[in-house]
């Protein structure tokens, strides 16, 4: 709290000396030092540092039954793939305990504001980044009905259900500087690139998915183990497209896949420190990648290491796309066990006049060494989309995956067609049907037998100014259902 007080203190006493000259300026800025660093939005400036800052506020409130369970809930599962599994919004329906009270409902506001400090050196921009967050969340499930113990679940409970709640904390805090080659140290995200993954099929792919958005690694970096924290990094833009970085990150071993003192499992003192590389290319119609990770080198012993490559090439109408990503495991030396991960995936795109046709195509496998076990799968999607007029499209597709296990075959095939219609400059409409079958012979357990029918709608409006808002409707033939409420706000 004191830290906020003083940011928020000096924010408003730069606001208020500036109150006699900003009728004529019309902003809170200064130029000179901001205007020969290139420096531009919201700035303030001194003699010689430019301080730039920018912020956001997003809400989201959703109501409904969809979430399965009565302790923490969860998604209905319609996929399940060596990499993880795929889930949709599940009734909880009459769980034992439940009592009747079904509803789900939850509320979360996200805050922040980011200050960059920049100077100039002999070096290049000298910089100081401070990010601080907030994010509060209350969520219900049944109503905060438990099960038959009787205790009352919801609230801001980091256990129920997985809320995030947590007053302004330092997000990103480091130092950099550099033009062409950068070097920066303290707590930031990761230099590595785990894009160039996504299918151009508008339905995606199951395993795609399942990783959370991405081929092997989560695209976004955001649920990638070990990576980002803190860390000492260092880019260089090589010309001619080229670029590369390599880095130390998760120094304070803030990250892991364990529980701390379980035997066999990567806890945060095994796991501290990532060495993480990069080269990338990003030329006429091609950007490509390929990143690698040694994961617990403090210790001196590499517990684990993998690797993530992409390119996606653009021809006139065609565009194609390949990547790939392995993880592999050793845990054996504090008693754990040795494993290993595949996932590659291909996709392309053409388009013929106001047709646009997509094809994919991945593959996924698990294996534990150690346990002698293996599980490996396919899958395939497609989609056919039509320009009907400048604003409105329609899109037909389908995709599958096989998961292939010493108990049987896993099948799980989806049908959808999309609306998306532009009402107006600032006004969109997406609506979307579709159907969900599974085959197994597997010894598991479903969710749901045979098939499940779904179907939303969605109205987004962005008039500008930074500002978003969208309400959407989705049901279920399992009897669950879900209104979505989102708005938000960016300044810089």
């Amino acid at each position: 709290m004191k830290l906020k007080s003083l940011i928020l203190g000096t924010v408003a006493a730069a606001g208020l000396s500036t109150g006699a000259f900003a009728a004529d300026l019309g902003v809170l800025t200064s130029l000179d030092v901001c205007d020969a660093l290139g420096i531009s939005g919201l700035t303030i400036s001194s003699d010689t540092n430019c301080l730039q800052i920018s912020g956001g506020v997003s809400y989201e409130f959703n109501w409904g039954d969809y979430r399965q369970g009565n302790v923490t809930g969860s998604d209905l599962i319609v996929a399940v793939t060596p990499v993880g599994s795929y889930g949709i919004i599940g009734s909880s329906g009459d769980v034992v305990g439940a009592d009747g009270f079904e509803t789900d409902y939850d509320s979360k506001v996200e805050a922040w504001l980011k200050f960059v400090g920049t100077a100039d050196s002999d070096f290049g921009p000298a910089k100081a980044v401070l990010k601080i967050k907030s994010v509060s969340q209350t969520r219900f499930i049944n109503e905060g009905e438990a099960g038959a113990d009787g205790i009352q679940l919801g609230g801001a409970d980091s256990s129920v259900g997985g809320v995030d709640n947590s007053d302004f904390y330092i997000d990103e805090g480091y130092v950099s500087i550099g033009d062409s080659t950068v070097i920066m140290a303290g707590k930031k995200s990761s230099i590595a690139n785990f894009g160039d993954s996504e299918p151009f099929n508008f339905t995606k792919l199951f395993a795609w998915d399942a990783v959370d958005d991405g081929v092997g690694f989560d695209a976004d970096g955001d649920r990638v183990n070990f990576t980002g924290e803190h860390v000492i990094q260092v880019v260089s833009d090589l010309g001619n497209g080229l670029n590369v970085g390599v880095g130390l990150e998760n120094l304070n071993g803030a990250d892991s896949d364990g529980t701390a003192g379980a035997v066999g499992t990567l806890t945060n003192a095994h796991g501290a420190g990532t060495l993480v590389g990069v080269l990338s290319y990003a030329g006429e119609g091609i950007t490509a990648h390929v990143t690698g990770l040694a994961i617990g080198v403090l210790d001196g012993q590499v517990d684990a290491w993998g690797v993530h490559a992409g390119a996606t090439g653009t021809f006139d109408n065609f565009r194609v796309r390949a990547a790939v990503g392995y993880l592999g495991k050793d845990y054996t030396s504090f008693g754990g066990a040795e494993s290993n991960t595949l996932h590659a995936m291909l996709t392309g795109e053409a388009t013929f006049d106001m047709f646009t046709v997509a094809l994919s195509g991945e593959y996924a496998r698990a294996e534990n060494t150690t346990a002698g076990t293996e599980s490996n799968g396919f899958g395939v999607g497609g989609s056919i989309g039509a320009a009907i007029t400048d604003g409105v499209k329609i899109n037909l597709g389908a995709r599958y995956f096989n998961n292939d296990l010493a108990v049987g075959d896993e099948n799980t095939l989806q049908v959808a067609a999309q609306l998306v219609a532009a009402v107006s400059e600032t006004i969109k409409v997406t609506g979307e049907v579709g159907a969900y079958w599974r085959d197994t012979t597997a010894v598991t357990v479903f969710d749901f037998n045979d098939a499940v029918v779904y179907g939303s709608a969605e109205l987004a409006w962005a008039p500008g100014g930074g500002f978003t808002s969208s309400i959407k409707g989705q049901a279920t033939s399992e009897g669950a259902y879900r209104a979505t409420y989102k708005a938000a706000k960016t300044f810089e």
